[in-house]
């Protein structure tokens, strides 16, 4: 709701401030500007708080507010005195405002940088972590309008407030004077702000989840009176997994007189319902969905499941009924999956919810899947299925408006009964938050993605949301930095999705393999090599080989300590009358389960043709297994499992591993006030624990079959470069300071500032090449300098100065670095070599104005790279390596990071290249300074880091000699620097 504009502009309603939160019991609500019109619902807020709350509010009984007090909590200049409300259904429930102070504690306007901060939160919505997100909100305003630092007056006895200002991570002071604790809170955020911040987000989030798939009570809103129908369909698939909550039909056009429907009751409304209902699941037409949103929203629904389609599918009207579907339902304090969705399904025993268009809902077990497509779903589903293998959860989020990968990743992330996070998406709604979730889930659990819409450069139909520019091929770069098993196909996401949940992590690439079919070992034996694993020679046990045999076999090759995998070949045995016989499947699978069993942990697979019952025997053996527990030792910690790989997770034969990383020291609390302070609900202690995650368990449970060899393989693969990122990842590498001479963070800002001016275009500006070379040796990065040379006299001139040898270049775009066109002429070592060479330049290329040549002192010899940094607004900065010239250029051989780079990534990155041999001695040449390159990349990503500003940097070529190297070319542009939402409070984002 926007008022009328005060005169001056910048008094005009900041609708930027207005954000949707997900508070601490996962529910949402909303954060806005305090306006005129809001008086009516101020009073009837304060009517609602207790005496008590207003007491440490005023420090004094204050049972009403005056007019004159209504009148100044309504009327604010959005500059030096602002307020803002959280709302749900319309109606405040807390408010907060600052009011700007001078030195002497009166009122004033800028250069002051402190406030009088003060709280109020409604008595029934305290503990719900409504003020610690207003602080947040309030905060950022305040730092927007100029404002460093908060002062409160708190009463001694108000220690819940005391309590939120120590929570909140920034610095603070305190004081004790006229019988109230003074609180000074520096606003700057800091690292334990953040932590704090996000630790608040994900619990939040992770909550919200779990309670649209642990409802007590479910509603299926727009039940068919006959069979058949999708709402009389999932209202049947409730039923058939045994829901363990209670279940309600509703409908509109039921008779007066029906009292139950499928053997529930049967209402025309939500509010015929007793008690509150905790999910509906709407499955009405998409113009009678906002009449069935707020029924819900007027009863207490905590979510909504929404299987109705006509949205953003079907183009811009759809867009903006999904928009205003999202904006009805938070404002009820409800979060949505869909619209267009397929349903959800909890498998847990406690639970069994099927609320989906799935007739069959699967088995228990320890995968959890996430899929913005309904028909990937089902095909998911089925897959899984006649695999064998079985569900956490399964969450089909159709246009996914509100509940996303993230939130999913969130949940993941705590849930206990998930092993393997499996997801398939076909946007990335917020590139830099999922990046930095999957990190910290992949941390604990495997996370497999699938990226639908790879090539497109667009969204699915559906899917508003911002679009990324970078290449697929970066995505999935950036996928692999922060541990994401990228794969695909959704057979593959199936395949490593199977082992990961049923087999411990390899401690390392060396694979042994053995079977009874030489080729069929001889195939798995070079799939091994093209995905980079180091296999044993195959171990042929011949076709006369017995069940027997291949458990002695596996049981050798797991206790091999020169092996960290296993692979088994098998094909059906042949009968003495030449027919193969395929029916021993079972007792083999017993035989291989038994040799896994009692040797050390270590994975394995089997590759199969066609013999009967093999799969599924192998399957059975804990596709529906309970949650494992693991044990500890004296000191209270999670014993490690022998034979785990360095760094992964501690784990024993019946426990999900797990790092058990500590969390950030992250809590949860109430607001706090000056004016005399206010009102808070209760905190959670600071530095609250991670609950301990699940993972892939230690010992073999159920042993993944696969059809093809190539299939195991790849998924083995997956496996090991997941442990190899696990162990790295328990040490993770530093981000350098360079605090020396050489770097000038300082004078680079000031640089930028002026490069800018006062009034940047929002297009940003390219620097020229001496201008770049300014900046860039603010970081300790010498660009080697060129002079013009638009004719022969210049370029002799040039030379001189620079001194011989030197080349004669061309820098017109369409020849800048192609010296296969000979725009570049080397090794000029006097000047009769340089005017030769520019007369044949010219006379081959055409005019110098055209050509733009300049001169440049020759380099040592080396290996010519390219080095680029570039800010993509959705996914961040990125930092990108690669040989200059056609290997990165036609081949795409180059390799990505995020910025800000550690020293481990700036070592992988340049070792992560195909080509990567030339730079370590290939073929006899001479080994090149990659520490010297490592630590380009590192001051390159730092430079970027500090000054979003450069949007854009490419250093080429940099030539890397076997001591140091030399940029010889580099462009950079400025632009106003991009939004950083991920470091702004915490909101949901509006697509």
């Amino acid at each position: 709701m926007e008022p009328t504009p005060e005169l001056s502009p910048h008094h005009a309603y900041p609708d930027h401030w207005e954000a949707d939160v997900v508070l601490r019991d996962g529910g949402t609500a909303r954060i806005r500007p305090i306006t005129t019109e809001d008086a009516e619902r101020l009073v009837s807020f304060y009517e609602q708080v207790s005496d008590e709350s207003k007491y440490y509010r005023f420090f004094a009984p204050y049972p009403r507010l005056s007019d004159r007090d209504v009148h100044r909590f309504t009327h604010h200049d959005y500059v030096d005195r602002v307020g803002l409300a959280v709302t749900i259904g319309g109606e405040f429930i807390g408010t907060v405002r600052f009011d700007r102070i001078n030195d002497q504690g009166r009122p004033a306007s800028a250069p002051a940088d402190e406030a009088e901060v003060a709280f109020l939160v409604q008595d029934a919505h305290q503990g719900r972590g409504v003020a610690s997100a207003l602080l947040e909100h309030i905060a950022a305003v305040a730092r927007e309008r100029g404002i460093r630092r908060f002062a409160a007056e708190v009463l001694p006895a108000n220690n819940k407030m005391i309590k939120v200002f120590r929570d909140a991570g920034y610095t603070q002071q305190r004081s004790f004077e006229d019988g109230s604790v003074h609180l000074t809170l520096d606003l700057e955020p800091t690292e334990k702000s953040l932590a704090v911040q996000r630790g608040r987000e994900q619990r939040a989030e992770a909550r919200s989840v779990q309670r649209l798939l642990a409802p007590g009570s479910v509603a299926v809103i727009g039940t068919g009176r006959t069979p058949g129908g999708v709402g009389r369909t999932v209202l049947r698939n409730l039923l058939a997994a045994g829901f363990t909550g209670r279940t309600y039909a509703v409908n509109r056009a039921f008779d007066e007189g029906l009292a139950t429907l499928d053997g529930v009751p049967a209402h025309r409304s939500l509010g015929e319902i007793d008690e509150r209902v905790d999910l509906a699941v709407i499955a009405v037409p998409a113009h009678r969905v906002p009449e069935a949103v707020a029924d819900c929203g007027e009863h207490g629904v905590q979510g909504l499941v929404v299987l109705s389609a006509g949205y953003a599918e079907r183009g811009s009207a759809g867009r903006e009924l999904q928009r205003e579907l999202v904006r009805q339902a938070r404002s009820y304090g409800m979060r949505i999956i869909g619209p267009n969705a397929f349903g959800i399904i909890n498998t847990a025993e406690s639970v069994r919810l099927n609320a989906s268009l799935a007739p069959e809902s699967p088995a228990r077990g320890r995968i959890g899947l996430f899929t913005q497509s309904g028909a990937i779903g089902i095909a998911l589903l089925s897959g899984l299925h006649r695999r064998g293998a079985g569900l956490s959860s399964f969450i089909s989020a159709g246009n996914r408006a509100d509940v996303s990968g993230n939130d999913f990743l969130q949940y993941s992330f705590e849930d206990q009964d998930t092993d393997v996070a499996l997801l398939y998406l076909e946007s990335l709604g917020n590139p830099r938050k999922f990046t930095r979730l999957a990190r910290r889930t992949a941390a604990v659990k495997p996370v497999v993605v699938v990226k639908g819409a790879r090539h497109s450069g667009t969204n699915p139909p559906g899917h508003a949301v911002p679009v990324s520019r970078i290449p697929d091929a970066t995505v999935s770069a950036l996928m692999r930095q922060a541990g994401v098993i990228r794969v695909d196909t959704v057979t593959e996401m199936v395949d490593a999705g199977l082992l990961l949940a049923g087999q411990p992590l390899p401690a390392g690439p060396r694979v042994a393999i053995l079977g009874n079919s030489e080729s069929l070992g001889l195939l798995t034996y070079d799939a091994c090599l093209a995905e980079g694993l180091r296999p044993r020679p195959p171990r042929d046990l011949t076709t006369a080989a017995s069940p027997q045999d291949f458990r002695d076999a596996l049981a050798e090759a797991l206790a091999d300590g020169t092996c960290d995998a296993v692979i088994v070949t098998a094909i059906p045995w042949v009968g003495e009358n030449g027919e193969a016989e395929t029916g021993d499947g079972e007792v083999l699978a017993a035989a291989l389960r038994g040799a896994a069993a009692g040797g050390p942990a270590k994975p394995v697979a089997v590759v199969h043709v066609e013999i009967g019952g093999l799969a599924e025997a192998l399957a059975a053996a804990s596709s529906t297994a309970a949650p494992r527990t693991r044990p500890t030792t004296l000191a209270g910690r999670p014993a490690a499992a022998p034979g785990a790989p360095t760094g992964a997770a501690p784990a024993t034969a019946t426990a999900p591993t797990g790092p058990g990383t500590e969390a950030p020291p992250e809590t949860a609390g109430a607001a706090g006030t000056t004016e005399p302070a206010g009102t808070t609900e209760p905190t959670e202690p600071a530095g609250t624990a991670e609950p301990e995650a699940a993972g892939p368990p230690a010992r073999p449970g159920r042993i993944p079959a696969y059809p093809a060899a190539e299939r195991a393989v790849r998924a083995m693969a997956e496996a090991v470069k997941y442990a190899q990122w696990r162990r790295q990842a328990a040490t993770p590498g530093k981000v350098p300071e360079f605090l020396d001479e050489t770097t000038d963070e300082p004078g680079a800002a000031a640089l930028i500032d002026t490069l800018l001016g006062p009034a940047p275009d929002p297009r940003g500006r390219p620097l020229t090449h001496d201008e770049a070379r300014e900046l860039l040796g603010r970081y300790g990065i010498p660009v080697r300098p060129t002079l013009p040379a638009p004719d022969p006299e210049a370029a002799v001139a040039a030379a001189a100065r620079l001194g011989y040898p030197v080349a004669l270049k061309t820098t017109a775009p369409h020849l800048r670095h192609r010296a296969d066109l000979g725009g570049v002429r080397l090794d000029l070592t006097d000047e009769d070599a340089l005017r030769r060479a520019y007369a044949e330049v010219t006379e081959l290329l055409g005019k110098p104005a055209e050509l733009l040549p300049v001169v440049q002192s020759m380099a040592p010899r080396g290996v010519d790279t390219v080095v680029r940094a570039s800010i993509d607004a959705a996914a961040g900065a990125v930092l990108s390596f690669g040989l200059a010239g056609a290997p990165s250029e036609l081949l795409g051989d180059t390799a990505h990071r995020l910025v800000p780079a550690t020293d481990r990534d700036a070592a992988e990155l340049i070792r992560s290249i195909k080509a990567a041999p030339v730079l370590f001695g290939w073929r006899g040449s001479a080994p090149v300074d990659t520490p010297a390159l490592e630590e380009l990349l590192l001051r390159l990503s730092r430079l970027v880091d500090d000054h979003p500003e450069v949007v854009s940097v490419a250093l080429e070529p940099v030539v890397v000699a076997p001591q140091g190297l030399t940029v010889l070319g580099a462009t950079v542009r400025l632009a106003p620097p991009p939004p950083r939402g991920d470091l702004g409070p915490r909101r949901l984002p509006n697509y």
